[in-house]
């Protein structure tokens, strides 16, 4: 049997060390080589074509994101972030994922983790699916095609102060995950900011990141975007993402419909994309839109069927542009899709269901 062959990239040679014997706990990883910086990891990244690499981001002589950068262009391997997730920290990693990571894994105990072990299973996880996503679809695969995203003023966003009370509008449910950082730019910058509806969007990642990904995202989308907060008036031409460590729902109070954070139930997911969803159509009916794309797992699947069997519309992406196809997929087995379609024709689907105001 051929093992998995990863190449770690990691400037403390404590931190090599200990990752090289929890990869190799499993029989199925063999760590062929380690890389002490950035230009170390691109040289042996080219000369032993390793099946996925760990990366770093803070590195000397060449940061990890500049390798990153140098491995994805040249399609060599997929990349799992292994980094702290302090506050400079996770901006950093972030900024990796949105540049084409396949996935990232936090190192409990800061930069030098005397703690990595506890994240091993995680780590194996996102190794092997890394390794199975095919190098045909992987994100840097597809970087070279892409159109550039450009900055939308500020001033140029329409910010309307109508209650759900007053207009007849559409909610938009996005699901995402393993791949989303990237993937979700091929769908949210093109929804006009006077899209007859309004975006909640749930994207796996840790808390420390839905704040910034939403002013992000928002510096890009012609529609407004927020990090939800209890209590926000729901109002269309605006995207809710959801906050890292509870579940976005939604309540009535009076001639409003508003924002509810949640830690019940208890969920793998913290946001998670059932719940989201399920809320949303709990109050929207036939007006919602479910949307589920790349990720690992299921979470969101038995929402569309749900949403599509009350009535509402789903789109679920195709495996021709899917990261990782496993929750759309998910959803197009159970019956939750009216529709499957790949990432960079979900805007212009929505618009046209949806329609502007």
């Amino acid at each position: 049997m051929n093992k998995i062959k990863v190449l770690i990239a990691d400037d403390s040679a404590l931190m090599r060390k200990a990752l090289k014997r929890i990869i190799e706990s499993d029989p199925e990883f063999e760590v062929i080589a380690s890389a002490r910086d950035g230009e170390d990891a691109v040289e042996k990244a080219r000369s032993l074509q390793p099946d996925v690499i760990t990366m770093d981001v803070n590195m000397p002589k060449m940061d990890g994101l500049t390798a990153l950068q140098i491995i994805v262009e040249e399609e060599i391997a997929p990349v799992v972030v292994v980094s702290s997730l302090t506050r400079d920290g996770s901006v950093t990693a972030f900024e990796a994922l949105e540049l084409g990571a396949f996935d990232y894994v936090e190192k409990p105990g800061g930069t030098v983790s005397a703690n990595v072990y506890k994240v091993a299973e995680e780590l194996h996880e996102k190794l092997l699916a890394a390794y199975k996503t095919s190098r045909k679809r992987r994100i840097m695969h597809r970087l070279a095609s892409r159109r550039r995203i450009v900055p939308v003023s500020v001033g140029e966003k329409k910010l309307p102060r109508i209650s759900v009370a007053t207009l007849d509008f559409w909610a938009v449910a996005i699901g995402i995950s393993t791949g989303g950082p990237k993937a979700i730019y091929e769908v949210l910058p093109l929804l006009p900011a006077n899209l007859k509806g309004a975006v909640f969007l749930v994207q796996h990642m840790p808390s420390q990141f839905t704040k910034q990904y939403a002013e992000r995202l928002n510096t890009y989308c012609q529609m407004r975007v927020v990090e939800a907060e209890d209590g926000m008036i729901v109002e269309p031409g605006t995207v809710y993402v959801g906050k890292g460590g509870y579940h976005l729902k939604l309540r009535r109070v009076e001639s409003s419909l508003k924002i509810r954070l949640s830690k019940i139930p208890n969920h793998l997911f913290m946001p998670s994309v059932d719940v989201m969803m399920e809320s949303v159509a709990e109050h929207f009916g036939k007006k919602t839109l479910g949307v589920l794309m790349t990720g690992m797992g299921d979470d969101g699947a038995s929402a569309m069927v749900k949403i599509r069997r009350m009535g509402g519309y789903t789109i679920a992406e195709s495996e021709e542009t899917a990261i990782v196809f496993g929750m759309p997929a998910e959803a197009i087995e159970r019956g939750g899709a009216d529709i499957v379609l790949p990432s960079h024709k979900i805007a212009k689907h929505i618009v046209e269901k949806v329609g502007v105001r």
